[in-house]
């Protein structure tokens, strides 16, 4: 069951019913509903459901890809010929302006070249060369709008639509107001970056306000042990059978002293182990890529062969890191998996491992785009090739853009007055190049009518068949949702 516009006024919930009204049948009535809903808290009613669902969705599914630190829009989608023409030359965009970390620098052209794709004949840079073979399927947003300089206030934005902790990640609202399409797995994973988080952390995807099973579940794929405490530890005294006997133990006294309580946070609890449980089964499963044919792993340049990379920031390396958690999320799509989020990049360390490329751009975007490039790409034609790609919203952002003059002769500030996102699958048109920036990057180029977050979010939800403004939770006195009390959705966006 669906929530949507949750607010019920004073009568019983069903749940609320049975709970109260039949001891151990209303308690296996509960358990049933709970397992056909895959839902805890109060439900909305069908009617309800319908307001919100005005239209049939064209998306079941998406995954977003985060560039965690600020991917530079114009070294990579965002083609700006006056940059080559006047690199070195004083950048002067008319107006004073205060940079991050900085004073504005000469105009610094990116280090690679541009060249056309597609038969909307995109410009592209050379390090996302691979996704030229997909651009006639993605649309460009070039005017995108920030509200801070600041990574973890700029994280959250568009992760959770407000710049400040304790608000849910947009999965957790998709979950929220969808539930799952499975048993066995969550409706909301999260793939981080194999060196670890970016800016927030866990928080970019918390469930905050929301029932606790709508958070994302962490999962680090290549690693020996990629879903944290999934099984007990390897020991004499704790065997498969031993483990199971004790889960069985403590789902019935979870049950006995949930028999005479109404509590969502119990309910979530609950639903959480007994998700873990069945995850124990199905997880490995879906998170072994040896099952995949050689001509998938060959899609992917996940049949490199090679054991251990060199220490310096590599293409074969990020290629390899990021494709695997693309060929991770397709999976998990096909099991059921509502919302899978893939991050590139790590929070703030030396060498750079991240986005954020103040010291040397060519150094740290060229490893970083390209592998990027490598596994979008290959995830956008195999998602194409099984059917799933117009039923699957795939998102690309990060939490702002970098200047078109240079810092320190090789890097660039951040920018967060104009950056790019694209989107692809799920009804998105293709070919599309929705908002332009100015003749530098630095702004949109009509600066009263910007791209922002809450646009995005509006689209994606309504590609999904829900109202933006009527996915709402109260939460202390409040009506919040993802949007907060902004967003259009963008129809140019949508075939």
């Amino acid at each position: 069951m669906n929530r949507i516009d949750q607010n019920v006024g004073g009568d019983l919930s069903r749940r609320e019913f049975l709970w109260k009204t039949g001891g151990g049948f209303g308690g296996l009535a509960l358990s049933y509903l709970l397992g056909q809903d895959r839902a805890l808290g109060l439900a909305a009613s069908e009617d309800q459901l319908q307001k919100a669902l005005r239209h049939k969705p064209k998306a079941k599914r998406v995954i977003q890809l985060f560039m965690g630190g600020a991917a530079s829009h114009v070294d990579t989608f965002d083609y700006k010929p006056e940059l080559f023409r006047r690199n070195g030359e004083d950048w002067d965009p008319g107006e004073t302006i205060e940079l991050f970390q900085s004073s504005p620098g000469a105009t610094f052209a990116p280090p690679w070249s541009f060249q056309p794709y597609g038969q909307c004949g995109k410009h592209l840079s050379e390090i996302v060369a691979p996704l030229g073979d997909c651009v006639d399927q993605m649309a460009f947003v070039h005017n995108l709008v920030g509200k801070t300089g600041v990574h973890s206030q700029a994280t959250y934005l568009q992760s959770t639509g407000f710049q400040l902790p304790g608000f849910p990640g947009m999965g957790a609202w998709v979950s929220y107001a969808l539930g799952s399409m499975n048993d066995n797995l969550p409706t909301f994973v999260v793939l981080p970056d194999h060196r670890g988080f970016a800016s927030n952390g866990p928080k970019n995807w918390s469930a905050a306000f929301l029932p606790a099973e709508h958070q994302g579940t962490t999962i680090f794929p290549g690693r020996e042990n990629p879903i944290a405490d999934l099984n007990a530890s390897a020991n004499d005294y704790i065997t498969k059978a031993g483990d199971a006997e004790g889960l069985a133990v403590l789902r019935r006294l979870n049950e006995k002293h949930a028999s005479n309580r109404v509590d969502g946070r119990l309910e979530a609890r609950i639903r959480s182990y007994e998700l873990a449980a069945k995850m124990q089964l199905s997880a490995p499963e879906a998170l072994d890529i040896s099952r995949e044919p050689d001509h998938i792993l060959k899609l992917y340049q996940l049949d490199h062969g090679i054991q251990t990379f060199d220490t310096q920031i590599n293409p074969i390396e990020e290629t390899d890191y990021f494709s695997r958690k693309c060929l991770v999320a397709r999976r998990l799509l096909e099991r059921g998996v509502r919302f899978v989020q893939i991050w590139s990049g790590n929070d703030n360390g030396f060498p750079r491992r991240n986005w954020d490329s103040h010291e040397d751009i060519q150094r740290d975007h060229g490893p970083l785009a390209l592998g990027m490039a490598n596994g979008a790409a290959a995830l956008i034609k195999d998602l194409a090739q099984r059917g799933m790609l117009e039923d699957t919203i795939i998102l690309w952002t990060t939490e702002f853009g970098r200047m078109p003059c240079a810092q320190g002769g090789k890097g660039r500030d951040h920018n967060p007055f104009c950056f790019t996102n694209w989107l692809c699958g799920g009804g998105i048109k293709g070919g599309a190049t929705v908002g332009n920036s100015d003749v530098w990057g630095f702004r949109p180029e009509d600066r009263q009518n910007p791209t922002l977050v809450y646009d995005l979010h509006a689209t994606i939800l309504h590609q999904m068949g829900i109202d933006h403004e009527r996915l709402t939770f109260r939460h202390n006195g409040i009506d919040r949702r993802l949007t907060d009390v902004h967003g259009h959705v963008v129809h140019d966006l949508i075939a």
